[in-house]
């Protein structure tokens, strides 16, 4: 049974992700036990994580820091039982001990597997973020980044400080839908098949695809500002975690170098582009994500040295405004 994603292996040498377990839906149905109401949820993240990221990122864009709290565990994983050998995501002792990390103040759970011990006492899955939290009947709502980003989306906008923004219209979920497929294979997971391959012929097959689908990427938005359009959608958000690790983490840690996203002009600027839109920029901890990969993957970087480059300026101009001013 995997416990982390360094355990998910197949036989053949290749990373094989499992599917999350907690798939609760918060909806303003009636009869709903997940109503979405201000102040009831906590969303549990790492800065590190990528598909943490991509909750906190809609979770601030979408104005709801207000109504839907949140707490970043530490960026290297650590002991999360006495009893046993399980390394994962541990919270710090105090708020003084780890910058933009935090104590879990609402369970005292000394990591995010206490919470999954706490909503089920015989749970044996892994223990991942993005957690969402009710705070109401003090269980799990769901685990699951890419339901997360969708509740966000549609569910709150009675309270959501910015809820004119629809990252997932109707007239283009079609097309989102089949995007976020070939995105999340060759290039959200096609990253970690590299990266956690144990054999030559699964990491050449993974970076072929990657690289298939960075190219398709570059040649979509040589065209249009963003990956569904003129409209920013979940797609975008969904690319823009992974592309923003790319250089700084991808490229060294999981063998991804046969090209740098510096080296892809629309791509480049097209990340600038996302980090640039209010509230995506604090969603990004570089140094977390840094600590993370490097430091709690001791079977790919045996002695935890930290890379000090490239050091991007994610801030600095782009060239996506002029391209495709209205």
């Amino acid at each position: 049974m995997a416990r982390s994603a360094l355990d998910e292996m197949s036989k053949s040498g290749a990373f094989m992700r499992t599917a999350s377990t907690f798939r609760n839906l918060i909806s303003k149905q009636p009869n709903s036990p997940f109503l979405p109401e201000s102040g009831r949820y906590h969303l549990y993240i790492s800065y590190a994580c990528p598909w943490a990221s991509r909750c906190l990122a809609s979770l601030k864009i979408k104005g709801l820091e207000k109504a839907i709290t949140f707490t970043s565990v530490k960026p290297i994983w650590g002991r999360t039982k006495e009893t046993d050998e399980h390394m994962g995501w541990v919270f710090p002792a105090s708020d003084t001990e780890e910058p933009e990390a935090h104590p879990d103040i609402l369970n005292g759970a000394k990591s995010i597997r206490d919470l999954y011990e706490l909503s089920s006492s015989n749970y044996t899955g892994k223990y991942t973020v993005p957690v969402l939290w009710d705070k109401k009947l003090k269980t799990i709502v769901n685990n699951e980044s890419s339901d997360i980003i969708r509740m966000f989306n549609a569910e709150f906008n009675d309270i959501a400080e910015n809820a004119a923004l629809d990252l997932y219209p109707p007239h283009l979920r079609a097309e989102i839908d089949e995007t976020n497929e070939w995105i999340y294979s060759g290039i959200n997971n096609g990253v970690y098949k590299c990266g956690f391959a144990r054999k030559q012929e699964p990491y050449e097959e993974a970076i072929t695809q990657l690289y298939d689908a960075l190219e398709k990427c570059e040649n979509i938005l040589a065209k249009q500002r963003y990956l569904c359009g003129d409209t920013l959608s979940e797609a975008d958000i969904r690319l823009f975690v992974t592309l923003i690790r790319f250089d700084e983490v991808y490229a060294v840690h999981f063998k991804c170098n046969k090209k740098l996203l510096r080296e892809y002009p629309n791509l480049f600027n097209y990340t600038k582009d996302i980090f640039q839109i209010p509230g995506m920029s604090s969603s990004v901890n570089m140094e977390h994500i840094k600590r993370h990969y490097y430091g709690s993957h001791p079977s790919i970087n045996p002695f935890g040295i930290i890379p000090l480059g490239p050091d991007i300026n994610f801030a600095s101009p782009h060239d996506r405004d002029d391209k495709f001013s209205k």
